[in-house]
């Protein structure tokens, strides 16, 4: 899949079958679209471009303290949609002078000037353009006077799958991660580096790698303690992962921390990934060190059991 991070990386294309949106999650309910990209070019040909946006636009139009969760980075993006055939990916930075972009902006500048449609297949609802004015139904006024055909995804075909990037959020919220993968069709990832923290869990016998998300408004799941599995340098091991405050240990502070099953290497400022594979408990505070020991214990049990079950070690 060629990948372009900006308008002016691309050269004019020729019978392009387009979609646009967002496409956080890359979910099931996006696969449908991009299947029905492909459907149309098995039967008259030509190349598959999905558009999409990044930062994400209501983190550049909200004014708020807080941005929202997403849940894909772009690179995760990216890797989602090269692996279900799509040929191009048009990434377009979003920035407030794009917010001002007028329906006919859009279209003209960066569908028509840029990609050349020969069909735009957009999900139900879908709109753009400043105020959302342009949609299904200005594409279709528009697609004599531009050459191009215009097809909407009926809602039904969507609803079928029960999917939006919303309830992707929601379900991660509570935990309930096999809603997550039934939603997106596959466990939910996070990346992030290893960073150093204080090092208690090596006196317990369970150390832990600390975690920093790599993208700060990636969505990490509720509190509380996971089996997970862990990829480092290419190597996929087992794990329970806890994602919170550590009430028992005093002034240990908020953390996303992982014991790796089997496992001493120094990774310290490595990029590794973490795929929650199942939610174990909620944190709780225990009446010492020798408790959280136990309890540990029975999670590792939990973990490694939950993790051969599933066959992911």
């Amino acid at each position: 899949m060629k990948v372009f991070k900006s308008l002016d990386e691309i050269l004019p294309l020729h019978d392009a079958i387009v979609t646009i949106g967002n496409f956080d999650g890359v979910h099931l309910g996006h696969k449908k679209i991009f299947q029905r990209l492909q459907e149309f070019q098995k039967k008259r040909g030509g190349t598959t471009v999905v558009v999409t946006f990044w930062p994400h636009p209501k983190n550049i139009l909200q004014n708020t303290a807080q941005p929202l969760k997403i849940l894909t980075t772009l690179e995760e993006k990216i890797d989602l949609i090269a692996g279900v055939g799509i040929d191009i990916m048009v990434v377009v930075p979003f920035t407030k002078e794009f917010s001002e972009y007028t329906a006919e902006d859009f279209l003209k500048k960066v569908l028509i000037e840029k990609l050349n449609p020969k069909m735009i297949i957009i999900g139900y609802d879908h709109k753009f353009g400043r105020n959302r004015e342009g949609g299904f139904d200005y594409l279709l006024k528009n697609c004599e006077r531009y050459h191009f055909h215009v097809e909407e995804i009926p809602r039904q075909d969507i609803d079928s799958c029960t999917i939006s990037s919303s309830e992707v959020r929601s379900a991660l919220a509570d935990a309930k991660l096999d809603k997550v993968k039934d939603l997106l069709g596959r466990n939910y990832s996070l990346e992030g580096t290893v960073v150093k923290g204080r090092q208690l869990g090596r006196t317990i016998g369970y150390p832990t790698a600390n975690i920093e998300p790599l993208l700060e408004e990636k969505i990490v799941p509720r509190d509380g303690v996971y089996a997970v599995l862990v990829e480092v340098d290419g190597e996929e091991k087992g794990g329970m992962l806890n994602v919170g405050n550590n009430p028992t240990i005093e002034g240990k502070g908020r953390s996303i921390e992982v014991y790796i099953f089997e496992f001493d290497e120094d990774i310290y400022d490595q990029l590794i990934k973490i795929t929650f594979i199942a939610y174990l408990r909620e944190e709780l505070k225990f009446d010492g060190i020798n408790a959280l020991k136990d309890q540990l214990k029975k999670d590792e049990e939990n973990s490694l059991k939950i993790l051969n079950l599933t066959n992911k070690i």
